[in-house]
């Protein structure tokens, strides 16, 4: 019988992600038991810090053959546990592991999955989710009937809580083999930034292709040292060079859904409206009055981003 909610773990280096915590305070409302399912080198000792935040037992494969993700090694030994074990229902961050990875073992289990969810409740025992469909422009409720359940979720979406659950750890046997090794890192270079990671910033200030040239994004660096934001950018910015396609937001960028999210000098194409109208605050400065992202923003202003970003900073240091 199924049972149980798993969330993967999503880490790198021992370090994990928020979204996993989220997944497990929101996973600990359906009144199942949670799991959490971490798979990695030397990553044992997390078991204590996911059961502070929410897993009753960690299923931990800690193995030199996990060290780097590895989608044909994670997925076969995910599959292998899902199998012995009968979850009711498995949550993964909508972020590039959890995307890549989810659909690969929905593959395998024969699975459905629901993706980019924006929400998912308990109505009646059963799961629904809530995604955003045709860009963004309306919302679907969707249930899954196949076991396990099976949804990627966005981050930012619930609250981290802090739970105490008792995070006993399982260590399980590896049963991958030299086929599921299909892929090899030869060598991962990092982004190193003292700023957070724009998937799951608190705020975001982007700029587009109102800002000129790559040194019109220093206005935009400024105003996000000072609230400690991610720095994100439209496809016209990332196209023209000015800015590294790492920031880009939107449909074939970065989905983000921060508390604030400023967009300066972004005109709010459909496809960049998809990727941060889920934020719960938007501010958009544009001097053209008919630009649609003044369609999707709580707050406009009309004006040019040179002239109001720096006014905008004087007084936030004021308040300050």
């Amino acid at each position: 019988m199924a049972k149980g909610t798993w969330v993967f773990v999503d880490q790198r280096d021992g370090k994990i992600r928020k979204v996993t915590f989220e997944l497990l305070a929101k996973a600990a409302e359906f009144g199942d038991e949670v799991v959490a399912v971490v798979m990695g080198k030397g990553v044992e000792g997390l078991a204590a810090e996911l059961g502070k935040f929410g897993a009753d037992k960690v299923f931990v494969v800690d193995d030199d053959r996990f060290a780097s993700y590895n989608t044909g090694a994670f997925a076969a030994q995910f599959a292998a546990l899902v199998k012995e074990n009968q979850p009711a229902a498995i949550l993964f961050g909508h972020t590039a592991m959890g995307k890549d990875l989810a659909p690969r073992l929905a593959q395998k289990l024969e699975a459905g999955l629901v993706t980019d969810c924006t929400a998912v409740d308990q109505v009646g025992g059963k799961l629904v989710f809530t995604r955003p469909v045709y860009a963004g422009k309306a919302f679907a409720k969707v249930t899954v009937d196949t076991a396990p359940v099976m949804a990627t979720i966005r981050a930012n979406i619930y609250e981290v809580k802090e739970l105490g659950k008792a995070g006993a750890a399982t260590k399980v046997a590896p049963s991958i083999g030299d086929a599921d090794l299909y892929q090899k890192v030869v060598k991962f270079e990092p982004m190193v930034s003292a700023r957070p990671e724009l998937t799951e910033a608190q705020y975001v200030v982007s700029g587009g292709r109102g800002a000129r040239g790559a040194e019109g994004f220093k206005i935009i660096d400024d105003l996000a040292d000072f609230f400690g934001a991610a720095v994100g950018a439209s496809r016209a910015a990332v196209d023209s060079g000015w800015i590294d396609n790492a920031y880009q937001v939107g449909q074939t960028g970065k989905v983000v859904n921060p508390v604030l999210y400023i967009a300066a000098g972004i005109s709010g194409a459909i496809q960049h409206i998809a990727g941060m109208s889920s934020s719960k605050n938007i501010v958009a400065i544009n001097k053209d009055p008919e630009a649609p992202i003044f369609g999707v923003s709580d707050f406009g202003v009309v004006g040019d981003m040179f002239q109001v970003m720096p006014a905008l900073l004087e007084e936030l240091k004021k308040m300050k």
